[in-house]
């Protein structure tokens, strides 16, 4: 089949190679376009868009798809279908009609749950036990369309985004592949979503990142494991007088320790901190400009009491 690839992040490389190993025509790769990157701000490529050129695939990159002549250079591919994994831009009713067998969407969560923008970091913040990945039927609606394939995958009590998302993108790819074989044979079977259950998984923003230490210790747990290891969740604490950020990447509740929320109760293992209910333990942090350490490497760098406090 003449595919066309929509994709940007790293989450949607393992999909695009599996598609590649099994002998399907991609006549072209969609993907975002290079952005400023680093300290020099130069402009970066996508991980799909320097994948594709590995493997000798046209790259496209517009900034948008409503531009009449994006659409016609779309339907010029003549794709026999869309796969999408995580592009990031809307898809005109026209592109999403162009495909003999329609477009084809990967998404990880099990719809109706988590539709949008961030739905691996949503499930974990909100202390799910599972979650999935997903082959659907694109709609104009936002992740409203038919399911055609699914695999389930349990959320460890202290598995962290990162790990999530590698998990499914691996086994996103193997999903894929299977619902094209299916269309390839015209037996591709679609369900309807249930209008049940639907809940939103809203982009991550800055504002929401900052550790709230009256929150009771489960709810800090899964905050943090749910932003680990990007963007991170964070406090600050008082280094030599000065306030220094820092980031908190793994975590562990500890139900026998309790004090003001954000007190530091303990130095056993790594800092233990009070929370609205309970405390955590610190297992793994970040500070500003260093690479991650074990709360108790942390220790031998800072200052740090029982007593104190981080905001």
């Amino acid at each position: 089949m003449r595919i066309v690839f929509m994709g940007t992040p790293a989450f949607s490389v393992p999909t695009l190679m599996e598609i590649v190993g099994q002998g399907h025509d991609v006549v072209a790769c969609y993907s975002q376009p290079p952005r400023p990157s680093g300290r020099g701000m130069d402009l970066k490529k996508s991980p799909v868009h320097e994948a594709a050129e590995t493997l000798g695939i046209p790259v496209v990159t517009p900034e948008s798809l409503k531009d009449p002549q994006e659409q016609q250079r779309f339907e010029e591919l003549e794709p026999d279908v869309a796969v999408v994994v995580a592009y990031g831009l809307l898809l005109p009713k026209s592109v999403l009609e162009t495909p003999k067998e329609g477009c084809l969407n990967l998404h990880a969560s099990l719809l109706p749950r988590w539709r949008g923008a961030a739905p691996i970091n949503r499930a974990v913040m909100a202390g799910d036990t599972e979650t999935g990945i997903q082959v659907m039927r694109m709609e104009e609606g936002l992740d409203t369309g038919p399911v055609c394939m699914s695999e389930t995958v349990a959320i460890g009590p202290d598995m962290t985004a990162g790990e999530l998302h590698d998990r499914l993108s691996v086994l996103g790819g193997d999903l894929m592949v299977r619902a094209l074989a299916a269309v390839s044979r015209g037996g591709l079977a679609e369900r309807a979503q249930s209008a049940d259950g639907v809940t939103y998984a809203a982009k991550l923003s800055k504002d929401e990142t900052r550790i709230d230490w009256t929150l009771a210790a489960g709810d800090i747990h899964n905050h943090i494991r749910g932003l680990s290891p990007f963007p991170g969740a964070w406090c600050t604490l008082d280094v030599g007088g000065k306030s220094e950020r820092l980031k908190v990447l793994r975590s562990h509740v500890v139900e026998d320790r309790t004090g003001p929320p954000g007190e530091v109760v303990s130095l056993d293992d790594g800092p233990v901190i009070a929370c609205g209910t309970q405390a955590i333990r610190l297992v793994q942090v970040q500070r500003a400009g260093k690479k991650p350490m074990s709360g108790s490497e942390f220790l031998h760098g800072v200052n740090l009491s029982t007593g104190d406090h981080l905001s």
